[in-house]
């Protein structure tokens, strides 16, 4: 959606879900105490470990750390963009999206008619491949090809038969000319149009719900061009749509690796052969939007080119594109294949395993940039290696802070023989406690807020953190603002107030640190018993200020006073304190 949903619009979409339905739809939930149990959906476990709370609507994984609202669930589950989802949501619960947030424009047509129709023609390709007179060509070419009928069929491979008004008089009755206009279906600068597509083999190109964006037709015999796509619409965009993932996520939720080719019959014949985890860019360069779109689906990425000079130029340009996007737990790959040999004509040859053995042995992305800096530089002189610096600091700079830019740093540090500059990400608001640690204050109060937020309002003492000088506290104080400007003080509502933020991220390490969380009434406890143990600091900040330049001789009688309380006072808390939870 290219619209921006409104706040007030998800707070009360996320008021009106309950998490229970949308999780427990997917994911087998159990009572276990005032919480559901089950098995993670987002790693293989045998002891269930997921839990979700319906006071809360958070949905917490012990196992994998995987935690958010309903409307993360789906996005995390189905693949989901943050527009899709809310939409999803909405949609369950018979809300309408604002207009802002519709894809369509006041002139345009609506998005459910755009899909209706893209979904009529795919159907009437897949009509004409098997009963159009002329469709013969069609079932020759896919038939030479190697594809057998059920692969076509279950990638619903049609029939664009040659003439210039097929599919128009077909749809005409039930799609106005505008809209098939619109969806890319018809073309011509005069009323009615003609059918874009004529003489070819139709590839549909589905999102991973399964819905036709747009489709894709290779010509039977000469012309050009070999392949068309559909033009842009406002439900297809080519350079970020992935062909084929759909059967990815039919096959594997969360697949182990996700291999990216350059055409549709490379997808399609790998699957015929059991490969069912590629999917191919649309004929296009690889673009930041299509990494985005593997990434989220596999965190480790196989890219295949040829090996040939064209396909190393495709290589160099898709990692270009890639180094924003490779960040910490990210496994980018490159597989380059022999000249003239593309993925289709490769499994045939050598079959499922030896063509996975390939992909199992494709060169990590670290690699491949080391050699082409080291290509370019001749290291054995002092020139070559600042060469090599220069080269390597533009590129360094384009990767997310993170231990794998710190890392190739490193790499690239004893290539020139000295310390390579690591790029030190700023340290975030808190740190979670590592394993077996108990948590600071700050992240101890953090965590008994974000599950309770209500005391937020409970606990007046809270405004007396704003004297602490104690890393985090900038960041609680920030969480305490934040659940109160909230309508709904409730986890999934903060959740997505702060969703793609520095803050989210930090409260997202906390909630992941699986450490025990009591139940309200103790929640107010501890609360009430950390605020009290910033106290000394809080105390000790005023007696300094009270004493900074000056000495009791030289002060008031009223300022003696509460340099004696305040010093009586900051002796008693000492006294009574406890060690840090």
């Amino acid at each position: 959606m290219s619209g921006r949903i409104p706040e007030d619009f998800i707070d009360a979409v996320l008021a009106r879900t309950d998490i229970v339905d949308v999780v427990g739809g997917r994911v087998p939930l159990k009572r276990g105490g005032r919480e559901l149990v089950g098995r993670c959906p987002f790693h293989e476990e045998k002891t269930p470990s997921f839990t979700v709370s319906p006071q809360k609507q958070f949905y917490h994984c012990f196992g994998c750390g995987a935690h958010g609202s309903a409307i993360g669930f789906l996005m995390a589950l189905d693949r989901l963009e943050f527009p899709e989802a809310v939409a999803d949501l909405a949609q369950r619960l018979g809300m309408a999206l604002p207009q802002q947030a519709m894809d369509s424009t006041d002139t345009g047509p609506p998005v459910t008619g755009l899909y209706d129709a893209l979904r009529a023609a795919s159907s009437f390709y897949q009509k004409q491949l098997r009963q159009h007179p002329a469709a013969a060509g069609a079932k020759g070419y896919l038939k030479d090809r190697g594809l057998d009928g059920s692969t076509a069929a279950r990638f619903h491979l049609g029939f664009a038969a040659d003439e210039w008004d097929n599919l128009r008089r077909a749809l005409g009755e039930q799609f106005s000319g505008d809209l098939l206009r619109q969806a890319g279906l018809l073309t011509g600068d005069k009323e009615p149009g003609y059918d874009r597509f004529r003489g070819r083999v139709m590839f549909p190109i589905e999102d991973r719900r399964g819905r036709v964006l747009g489709f894709g037709g290779r010509i039977l015999g000469e012309g050009e061009p070999k392949y068309l796509n559909s033009p842009e619409t406002p439900v297809f965009h080519k350079g970020r749509e992935l062909y084929g993932l759909p059967n990815v996520l039919r096959h594997a939720r969360n697949p182990d690796t996700l291999i990216v080719v350059e055409g549709y019959m490379d997808v399609v014949m790998l699957a015929q052969h059991g490969v069912d985890n590629a999917v191919a860019v649309l004929g296009t360069a690889l673009t930041t939007e299509h990494l985005r779109a593997a990434f989220r689906v596999s965190s480790r990425l196989v890219l295949c080119f040829d090996g040939d000079n064209a396909g190393r130029r495709a290589a160099e340009r898709a990692l270009d594109n890639a180094f924003p996007e490779l960040a910490d737990g990210r496994d980018l790959r490159l597989l380059f294949l022999q000249d003239g040999e593309d993925p289709d004509s490769l499994v045939r040859r050598i079959g499922r395993e030896a063509f996975l053995e390939l992909t199992a042995g494709a060169i990590p992305a670290s690699r491949h940039l080391v050699d082409r800096l080291l290509a370019e530089v001749d290291i054995t002189s002092i020139e070559g290696r600042a060469r090599l610096s220069a080269l390597a600091k533009p590129m360094l700079a384009k990767l997310p802070s993170g231990t794998y830019r710190e890392l190739l740093g490193d790499e690239i540090g004893k290539l020139t023989g000295r310390p390579f500059g690591r790029a030190v990400a700023p340290a975030p608001p808190i740190r979670t406690s590592a394993s077996g640690r108990r948590p600071s204050l700050v992240q101890r109060a953090v965590l008994l807020l974000a599950h309770h937020p209500q005391l937020a309002s409970d606990v007046d003492e809270l405004a007396a953190l704003a004297s602490v000088r104690e890393p985090g506290v900038d960041f609680l104080l920030r969480l305490v603002a934040t659940i109160r400007s909230l309508p709904q003080p409730r986890l999934d509502h903060l959740l997505e107030q702060w969703r793609d933020s520095e803050d989210g991220a930090a409260l997202s390490r906390v909630l992941a640190s699986n450490e025990l969380v009591p139940d309200a009434a103790i929640a107010e406890r501890e609360m009430r018993d950390l605020v009290s143990r910033f106290a000394p600091q809080v105390k000790n900040d005023r007696l300094a200020e009270l004493l900074h330049g000056t000495t009791p001789s030289q002060m008031d009688p009223a300022q003696r006073a509460e340099v004696l309380e305040r010093t009586q006072e900051l002796a008693s808390l000492n006294r009574r304190r406890t060690n840090p939870i």
